[in-house]
């Protein structure tokens, strides 16, 4: 997969990107505990990508805050005696405030074809379009469980698709086709919907063996007719029985993808069955064992649904809460039973504009992946809150969104 913050050792474009941090309250001897502390000033440290958490670990072991992160900059190196393979501080400049990600050093040639190496070598390992709707894999459901409790609204199914007899293979992130048989009312086959996956690449068996999804059936009443009228691919879907075969395209998608870092964090906003991808994700990075990726770093899951009733897979998602308290963290919006500050009902975009700063502050670390999946009605109120927190550092969102974007640290699948 294409990810240009991927830390995969010393010798990576990654790993060799330079850092700024701005600590305040350092010990002045960084090797000892007990050093006395410098409580007033700030110091700089240059800091290689592949070393972040170990440094940040530290300045917090010796009784340091870090109040600012940022690429290394053309200026800093003017001013900074920096090294690759190690960190040196020194007395920042008072006068010049720390400048965004948007005005990092250029890259040089150099640079940039490394990552287009890097980004052809990625593409490659990424599965795409396996099965083509002209010649779908058929698969089988393998079990159909309802996800909705009593006293919630609609209807939500976890599918288990039994995938043994093809070469189906996908990521977390990505998405597969399903096409609905039948005809449509011009008496052609109906076209492939599709749906994001809701477990990881080993299935929810982990024998590589199945890909599940999580699923809503459409329901509506006919505008004209007021006649109830139900998705055709979802009505199928939830209807599915023990042993239905199912044809399957795909799989596609390269924008939700998880990194492979590691120690990267990843904030994740949901709205219904837009927890589909970031179960993957959980289940990846907490439930599943594996010699290749061990997760370090944090994970955050905001969650908005109507009720109580709806929070999908809600067992699963407050036992991993328990487990890893100091990993993961999961906050709900439930907008008909909470109230947000104005009185109204707490929508996920309103629990983001809650937690802007701290969600700011994470956005800010450059090993900081954000997911947005839901309803494409969030977008706004999540760039409102993440504008007001930005704004008091005198930095412009829209333009910071767009690095993060540029920088593939912003992935958005809305609808």
């Amino acid at each position: 997969m294409y990810n240009p913050n991927a830390s995969g050792g010393n010798n990576t474009v990654a790993g060799n990107r330079l850092f700024v941090y701005e600590v305040e309250g350092l010990g002045q001897d960084g090797n000892a505990q007990d050093a006395p502390i410098r409580r007033s000033g700030t110091q700089t440290m240059t800091v290689p990508y592949n070393r972040m958490n170990e440094e940040m670990q530290r300045i917090t072991r010796l009784g340091g805050k870090i109040v600012n992160i940022r690429p290394l900059t053309g200026e800093d190196w003017n001013n900074q005696a920096a090294s690759a393979n190690g960190s040196q501080t020194q007395e920042s400049k008072p006068a010049e405030a720390s400048k965004s990600m948007t005005q990092a050093k250029p890259e040089t040639k150099g640079e940039a074809k490394g990552k287009t190496s890097a980004k052809a070598s990625a593409k490659k390992k990424v599965p795409v379009n396996i099965y083509r709707p002209k010649n779908p894999f058929v698969g089988k459901c393998l079990s159909n469980e309802d996800l909705v409790r009593e006293g919630g609204s609609g209807r939500v199914q976890h599918l288990k698709f039994d995938i043994s007899g093809g070469d189906l293979e996908y990521l977390e992130g990505q998405s597969i086709g399903i096409i609905p048989p039948g005809k449509d009312e011009k008496g052609k086959p109906h076209k492939l919907r599709l749906y994001s996956i809701a477990s990881t690449r080993h299935g929810d068996d982990g024998d590589d063996k199945t890909v599940s999804l999580s699923v809503r059936e459409l329901e509506y009443q006919h505008p004209e007719t007021g006649e109830t009228v139900y998705g055709v691919c979802s009505k199928f879907l939830c209807d599915l029985k023990e042993g239905d075969d199912v044809n399957i395209t795909g799989p596609v998608g390269k924008d939700m993808l998880l990194p492979d870092d590691e120690h990267a964090n990843i904030i994740m906003m949901a709205t219904g069955t837009g927890i589909a991808p970031f179960r993957a994700f959980l289940w990846r990075m907490f439930k599943e064992e594996h010699e290749d990726y061990k997760f370090k770093g944090k994970a955050w899951l905001i969650f908005g649904i109507p009720y109580t009733a709806n929070i999908l897979y809600k067992e699963e998602l407050e036992q991993l809460q328990a487990e890893y308290p100091d990993q993961f963290e999961l906050t709900y919006a439930i907008s008909r039973e909470q109230k947000n500050a104005e009185g109204g009902k707490m929508y996920l975009q309103h629990r983001i504009q809650e937690n802007a700063e701290k969600v700011w502050d994470l956005v800010q670390q450059p090993n900081t992946h954000t997911y947005i999946c839901g309803l494409k009605g969030m977008e706004g109120g999540i760039d409102e809150g993440m504008s007001s927190a930005a704004s008091k550092q005198g930095v412009d969102w829209d333009d910071y969104r767009k690095q993060l974007k540029k920088d593939h640290r912003w992935h958005v699948e809305t609808y």
